[in-house]
């Protein structure tokens, strides 16, 4: 068991290791927390989680604070102090506690030379904090987001980016897929009303269920038994649109980690499913959902620019779904390093393959059959641009209904889009 006092130090690699070194959050702090016991992995993902949200205004603070920026081998400090910053700005630790473990991760981090530097820094803050809090409200940063992305929004969505920045820089609501098959979502409320678990039902989704306060997985009712899903509720619309039977043959392309192979196997249990994913790692985490929910699906690792690599040519489906890979712009809120970790030359970039899987893909499905194209993007040239592409160009495809843009909000789903296409035999 690691001491209290590395906390600060885990939480300082952690963002090192995203911000320096581009890894995301959610495949580094596994490891940093394995050792941990749950209320301490919780503290550690409450401080990078939250540092992710609020960097530009830690970054700010620190600007304010010290001459000069630390480097090289000291780097690892600055988030030290951003850490520390966090902890006396977001949480309710008493600033004392915060103060002197968040100095002794210099001595963790075997720069006990910096212990007096860090203190400083941190009770110079405090004795600021008032006049760096209104400095900071005049400044672009005060958004919380970097300034490429800011545009983009202002730009796709003159009348509602505040509020989608406002949404992004919230903690995500949780929400529930209750498994049929075994319990309606009514009915699951009761169990978890009966465990002391506070929820309300969407009016829309049958399935969908979001609790009051986020609990731990091992809290649910069920959930081992398959019982219950994590899944938001704008990625729920994706089995709901594809409207699977049972007799389909269906391809998941990008289905890693399996929230949507399972929903369908869940609606359709006899369907017959091809899950692949380019992710040999994630294509892991399909099989151990469809174990879970006691389900059977083919589960392959394949590149949807090649599909001829790991399809027979002849092979056709009836229905797709196409979960693409994007910017990931409509999921800040649960992945916040995607602001930092994300450039404005990305999107071009994710657009060009996006419209490489969808024309590779789309000669595979039967004439007749429904293609779902999907993303958890909120920008225009990902999602409605790219199927207006598609469609000037593939003439035997066909729009079905109006696309669907989900946007992200307080009290409801992610941002997600939609479009819902059929191949015609012209």
């Amino acid at each position: 068991m690691m001491k209290k006092e590395n906390l600060r130090a885990i939480s300082a690699q952690a963002i090192y290791q995203v911000l320096e070194q581009g890894q995301s959050l959610s495949s580094i702090l596994p490891a940093l927390q394995k050792n941990l016991d749950g209320k301490d992995s919780a503290l550690v993902q409450e401080i990078c989680f939250g540092i992710m949200r609020v960097l530009p205004q830690l970054e700010f603070f620190i600007r304010q604070l010290m001459d000069k920026v630390l480097t090289g081998k000291s780097r690892v400090l600055h988030y030290v102090i951003m850490v520390g910053l966090y902890q006396l700005l977001y949480t309710r630790i008493p600033a004392h506690a915060a103060l002197s473990e968040t100095v002794d991760a210099a001595m963790v981090l075997k720069k006990p030379q910096l212990k007096g530097l860090i203190n400083g820094v941190l009770r110079q803050f405090q004795r600021q904090q008032p006049e760096l809090m209104i400095q900071f409200e005049q400044t672009q940063e005060y958004y919380f987001h970097p300034s490429w992305l800011l545009k983009r929004l202002q730009s796709a969505y003159p009348e509602q980016w505040q509020d989608i920045i406002n949404a992004n820089n919230q903690r995500p609501p949780m929400w529930l897929r209750i498994n049929q098959q075994y319990h309606s979502a009514e009915q699951y409320l009761t169990l978890l009303t009966e465990h002391g678990i506070e929820g309300k039902l969407h009016p829309e989704l049958p399935e969908a269920l979001q609790l009051v306060t986020p609990a731990a997985v091992s809290k649910l009712p069920g959930f081992d038994q398959g019982w219950a899903t994590v899944q938001d509720l704008s990625a729920q619309y994706a089995a709901r649109l594809l409207a699977p039977e049972n007799s389909d043959h269906i391809l998941d392309m990008c289905a890693a980690p399996g929230g949507k192979t399972t929903h369908i196997l869940e609606v359709a249990p006899k369907a017959q499913i091809l899950a692949v994913d380019v992710d040999s790692q994630r294509v892991k985490r399909i099989t151990e959902n469809l174990t879970r929910l006691k389900q059977q699906a083919e589960v392959k690792v394949g590149d949807g620019r090649y599909p001829e690599q790991w399809l027979d040519q002849h092979q056709q489906f009836d229905r797709i779904l196409l979960d693409a890979p994007c910017s990931a712009t409509g999921v800040i809120r649960r992945h916040p390093d995607i602001k930092w970790l994300r450039r404005d030359s990305d999107i071009a970039e994710l657009v060009t393959l996006q419209a490489e899987i969808l024309t590779n893909i789309w000669p595979y499905l039967k004439t007749g059959g429904i293609l779902v194209y999907a993303t958890c993007s909120v920008l225009p040239d990902e999602n409605i641009r790219q199927i207006e592409q598609f469609l000037s160009v593939q003439k035997n495809a066909q729009l079905i209904g109006e696309p669907l843009q989900f946007l992200p909000a307080l009290d409801s789903g992610d941002g997600f889009f939609y479009a819902k296409l059929t191949k015609n035999s012209a």
